[in-house]
């Protein structure tokens, strides 16, 4: 067993040393992405008119076999054999998976490995997708814009959290969870960042309180239990900066909440319902936590008062 750990980690070490020197420069993965529109565009006519509004569905885990799965659990609920059932999702017009035609030769396949590991995390995927460069494992953003952000995770995690946050490590949620030395040498927590980077993300809805308020600071929600108390050494409250920095601002809490908002009256909307990740939809409590598609509601109309349009991510 020793002798194999030890293939193993002398295995990653090998191939974390052969990650080529041009694939550690960003405009290598942008010259890439350019030849491979301009080759597809060649290929056939596209309509190249610019959208105004953009909405990234992720669904964290939802790989082939496990939408089938879903596919034939919907045809069975229905008292069919499954295999013939259809998803919303298959009922779109326009469908794709994963590959692009090309000439011969050319691979312009959608990937969102790491540079490092052939089986990739949500930070370096979340970078790929977002950003349109490949990353290592764990590290998250390489961009700045302002997005609206809706997750069933904690808004600190690896998708959600490349929209905004540079981090060398995606498990940086505050300042409690770095290494002394990253805080030494100026490390940022993702939860500051959010705060901080991009002070004009207009909607901010999922998990992730405790991440916000100081060390052992009681939750509003769960008192009692140790395990959702505060964790922030600099004993800053976030929520309160975020709050302060945006007069036009509105941070809400349990669910009736966020559905009776006066949306015309506020222009960012912060909603934090679990002191880490939301619960599964399964074990949601209607009373306090909001379910994604009342969220991705709410999302919507706030960012549709923008007249240039929007950009929202969505994570389940």
């Amino acid at each position: 067993m020793k002798v194999l750990l030890f293939l193993l980690l002398l295995a990653q070490l090998c191939l974390s040393s052969l990650v080529p020197e041009r694939e550690k420069d960003p405009e290598y993965w942008r010259r890439q992405a350019q030849e491979t529109l301009r080759a597809a565009l060649r290929l056939q006519r596209l309509n190249q008119n610019v959208a105004k509004n953009l909405i990234l569905f992720l669904g964290d885990g939802m790989g082939v076999s496990t939408v089938t799965a879903a596919r034939i659990l919907k045809g069975q609920l229905q008292n069919r054999k499954g295999e013939e059932s259809l998803l919303e999702m298959d009922q779109f017009p326009y469908v794709a998976l994963g590959a692009l035609r090309t000439p011969p030769g050319r691979d312009a396949h959608p990937k969102t490995y790491n540079t490092n590991a052939q089986v990739p995390d949500s930070a370096g995927t979340a970078t790929a997708y977002l950003c349109g460069v490949k990353a290592n494992e764990g590290t998250v953003g390489v961009r700045g814009k302002a997005v609206g952000i809706v997750t069933t995770t904690r808004v600190t995690h690896a998708t959600p959290s490349a929209a905004y946050a540079h981090s060398a490590n995606r498990d940086w949620y505050s300042d409690g969870e770095m290494p002394p030395d990253a805080l030494e040498g100026g490390c940022r927590d993702i939860a500051r960042q959010l705060v901080e980077n991009i002070p004009d993300i207009e909607v901010i809805l999922g998990g992730g309180r405790k991440y916000m308020f100081p060390k052992n600071a009681s939750d509003v929600e769960y008192p009692q239990e140790d395990k959702h108390r505060g964790t922030r050494l600099d004993r800053r409250d976030l929520v309160r900066a975020w709050h302060d920095a945006k007069p036009p601002g509105k941070c809400v809490g349990p669910r009736r909440e966020l559905l009776a908002l006066n949306l015309s009256r506020i222009d960012f909307l912060l909603g934090l319902f679990e002191p880490g990740d939301m619960m599964y939809e399964l074990d949601r409590d209607n009373e306090t936590d909001p379910s994604l598609s009342e969220m991705v509601a709410v999302a919507i109309k706030m960012l549709q008062k923008n007249p240039r349009g929007f950009f929202l991510l969505v994570e389940g």
